[in-house]
C-alpha cells in the first residue's frame, strides 16, 4: 500500500498482523515498537490510526489516513404505498412539501436533548410555551421553510415503520457525541438508515465538552463510509451543542440543503389522493383511540372516512402539535386525530375513502391478508433460490452478528468473496454481540436472514423472530456458515428438518403373511402411530431400521392412526426382520423455518 516515497496509506483501524504486512516487517517488530510506546497488543489486536501512525514514524514512514469511498446501497424492500400514489399524480400539480426528519444515534448522545432544543427555539408560528401536548411529531421553521421532525428518537421506531413498508423520513439526522465518537448503536443506526436509502446528516453533538475530539469522530465516520464534506466527502457534519443551543441554525440549513439535493423527490399534491403514515397511537380512557398521523399526499379534513392499517373510522377531531384544533392539514403535516375504532400500529398506512362502510370493508380485508402473511415465512436460506426463480427476490440480505471482531471481519470478507452469477449478497448490518430485537426488526423491514456466529439470540429476539417469520441461523463453525450461504445462493441448500416423536408401540407378536411379509402385532404404549409418519425400529437400545409404514391395521380395518392403549398390526416398507420385544417409534419431520442451529 506504500506509495509516493515514504508515505503509507492506512485505514482508521488495523490489526497488528496486517500492519506488519503493510510495512513488510515481522509482527514481533511491530509489537516491540508498540510496547516501547506503552501499548500492549497481541498479533490479532486492532489498533487505531493514531497508534499505527506512531509505528509508521518509527519505521521511517509518514502515515496518511485512507478515506474509503461511500458504499452504494441498493434499495431494500418495497416502495411505500404513499410514494407510489405520488408517482401516479399529475407532475404539474406537485408542489414542494416540508422534508420529514427523524433523529437516530447511540443512547446518551443527546437525541432527545437535540429535539427539545430545536423544538423550543425554532417552533413554527408561535412560542414554545404554546405547546400543550406531545403528539410524536412537530414542525420547525428555518428561513421561511418548514421542517417536520418525527419526535420518536431511536432506530427501533424508525425501523418499525419500515417493517410495514411505510417509511416516512426523507432525511436522517445521526447524532454522534464529539467526546464519545462512534459507538455500537451509532453503526447500527447508520445501517438502518442505509437500508432505508435515506440520506444522512451528522449532528456532532456535545462540541462544547472539554474532552470533545471532532477530528477523531470524523475519522471514525469516514471509516464507515460517511466521509465529511470538509474532507471532500458527501456527508454534511454539523458541530452542535444541544445543551447550549449552538449550531442549531446550521443544522436546519444542512437539512434543507440535503433535502433539496437528494434523489428522493420531496413533493406532493395537496389536492390529490389523501394518504399517509401512523407515527404513534394509544388508547385514551376519556377520548378513545388517539392516533398521530403524518399526511404525505393530499389534505386531511374533519369528517373524512379513513382506513388505517386494519382499523377504520371517521375523523371527529384533529389537533396540531401544539394541541390546537384544526380542520384541514396538507402534506408533511403531523396531526393527532380522534375517531378510529381500534389502535393502529406505528408505520401503518392510512388513506381516505368514500364512506365508513368502505373503510370497514378494506380494514377487514387487510386483517385477513395480514394473517396470511404472518402465517408464512418471509425468507429462509433454503427457500431463497426458489423465490429468486419466481422473481420475488434479487439478492440475499443478511444481518450478521459474531462474538468478537476477530471473527466478524473474516466472515464478512469470506462472504463477499462468494461469486454467483444471478443472486447478489447484501450485508445490511454486522456487529459483535448477541442477536437482539433491533436485529430482528431490521431483518423484518428488509426481508433479511439473521446469521450468528458463536452468539445467542436473546429471548425477546427469538419471540419477535417467531412472530415475524424471520430465520435465525446460529453457527459455531465458519466453513459450515460459508458452505450454507454458498449453497443457498446456488439453489443447492437442502431444508433442515426438526424431528418430533409422536408415539411408541411395543411388538408383542410377529405374523407371517405370504403377500405382505412379516406383520408386527403391537400395542401402542405412548402417543399414537400414524400411517403417514416415519418409524424407527429399536432393539436393545439400538436402531435396526428407519423408514416408512406400508400398512397400518386395527383389527381387520386399514386405519390412518392408532392411539395409546390400542393394538394394531404394522407392516414396514422394505423391512421384514422385526422381532418380538422390538419397539417401534413413530415420528414426524418438519421443515425448520424460524431458527436453525448448528
Amino acid at each position: 500500500m506504500s506509495d509516493n516515497g515514504q508515505k503509507i496509506i492506512l485505514p482508521t483501524s488495523i490489526t497488528v498482523r496486517d500492519l506488519a504486512t503493510q510495512f513488510k516487517v515481522s509482527p514481533i517488530q511491530v509489537m516491540k515498537i508498540l510496547m516501547s510506546n506503552g501499548v500492549m497488543a497481541n498479533i490479532n489486536q486492532i489498533v487505531d490510526f493514531d497508534t499505527a501512525a506512531i509505528v509508521a514514524s518509527e519505521l521511517g514512514f509518514e502515515a496518511v489516513l485512507e478515506i474509503p469511498e461511500p458504499e452504494e446501497v441498493e434499495e431494500v424492500g418495497e416502495v411505500p404505498m404513499w410514494r407510489r400514489v405520488i408517482a401516479e399524480e399529475d407532475p404539474d400539480k406537485l408542489v414542494r412539501r416540508p422534508p420529514v426528519v427523524t433523529i437516530l444515534g447511540h443512547v446518551d448522545h443527546g437525541k432527545t436533548t437535540l429535539l427539545d432544543a430545536i423544538r423550543h427555539t425554532n417552533v413554527a408560528s408561535g412560542e414554545a410555551g404554546g405547546i400543550t401536548q406531545h403528539i410524536g411529531a412537530y414542525q420547525a421553521e428555518h428561513k421561511g421553510r418548514l421542517i417536520t421532525f418525527l419526535d420518536t428518537p431511536g432506530h427501533a421506531a424508525f425501523t418499525a415503520m419500515r417493517a410495514r413498508g411505510a417509511q416516512g423520513a426523507d432525511v436522517v439526522v445521526l447524532v454522534v457525541a464529539a467526546n464519545d465518537g462512534v459507538m455500537p448503536q451509532t453503526k447500527e443506526a447508520i445501517d438502518h438508515a442505509r437500508a432505508a436509502r435515506v440520506p444522512i446528516v451528522v449532528a456532532m453533538n456535545k462540541i462544547d465538552r472539554p474532552d470533545a475530539n471532532p477530528d477523531f469522530v470524523m475519522r471514525q465516520l469516514a471509516d464507515l463510509g460517511l466521509v465529511p464534506d470538509e474532507w471532500d466527502g458527501n456527508t454534511i457534519v454539523v458541530p452542535v451543542s444541544a445543551k447550549q443551543k449552538k449550531g442549531l441554525e446550521d443544522l436546519l440549513e444542512a437539512i434543507l440543503l440535503v433535502s433539496e439535493s437528494c434523489d428522493c423527490d420531496i413533493r406532493a399534491n395537496p389536492n390529490g389522493k389523501v394518504i399517509g403514515t401512523v407515527i404513534e397511537a394509544q388508547l385514551d380512557k376519556g377520548k378513545g383511540v388517539m392516533a398521530t398521523l403524518l399526511v404525505q399526499n393530499g389534505s386531511l379534513e374533519m369528517g373524512h372516512d379513513i382506513v388505517v392499517g386494519t382499523s377504520s373510522g371517521r375523523i371527529r377531531a384533529m389537533f396540531d402539535f401544539r394541541g390546537r384544533k384544526v380542520r384541514k392539514v396538507g402534506p408533511s403535516t403531523p396531526v393527532m386525530v380522534m375517531g378510529l375504532n381500534d389502535v393502529p400500529q406505528a408505520g401503518d398506512t392510512f388513506e381516505v375513502v368514500s364512506s365508513e362502510k368502505e373503510a370497514r370493508l378494506i380494514a377487514s380485508q387487510r386483517k385477513q391478508a395480514q394473517q396470511q402473511v404472518q402465517a408464512s415465512p418471509k425468507v429462509t436460506l433454503e427457500l431463497l433460490f426458489d423465490r429468486f426463480k419466481a422473481g420475488e427476490l434479487k439478492e440475499l440480505r443478511l444481518v450478521i452478528k459474531a462474538d468478537v471482531q476477530g471473527s466478524l471481519e473474516p466472515i464478512i470478507k469470506s462472504l463477499k468473496d462468494i461469486k454467483t452469477e444471478d443472486i447478489s449478497l447484501n450485508i445490511l448490518h454486522s456487529a459483535t454481540g448477541n442477536i437482539t430485537e433491533s436485529d430482528v426488526m431490521l431483518a423484518t423491514a428488509s426481508k433479511a436472514v439473521i446469521i450468528g456466529f458463536n452468539v445467542e439470540a436473546d429471548l425477546a429476539a427469538r419471540k419477535l423472530a417467531e412472530m415475524e417469520g424471520i430465520s435465525i441461523r446460529l453457527y459455531t463453525i465458519i466453513y459450515r456458515l460459508m458452505e450454507d450461504v454458498e449453497k443457498a445462493l446456488k439453489g443447492m441448500l437442502e431444508p433442515e428438518y426438526k424431528e418430533t416423536v409422536i408415539g411408541k408401540a411395543d411388538v408383542l407378536a410377529v405374523f407371517k403373511i405370504s403377500k405382505a411379509g412379516n406383520i408386527a402385532g403391537c400395542r401402542v404404549v405412548t402417543g399414537e402411530i400414524r400411517r403417514n409418519g416415519r418409524v424407527r425400529v429399536m432393539r436393545a437400545g439400538k436402531m435396526v431400521f428407519d423408514g416408512e409404514i406400508s400398512s397400518l391395521k386395527h383389527e381387520k380395518d386399514d386405519v390412518r392412526e392408532v392411539r395409546h392403549g390400542f393394538e394394531c398390526g404394522i407392516a414396514l416398507r422394505n423391512f421384514n426382520d422385526v422381532l418380538v420385544g422390538d419397539s417401534i417409534e413413530c415420528y414426524t419431520l418438519q421443515k425448520t423455518v424460524v431458527e436453525e442451529t448448528f
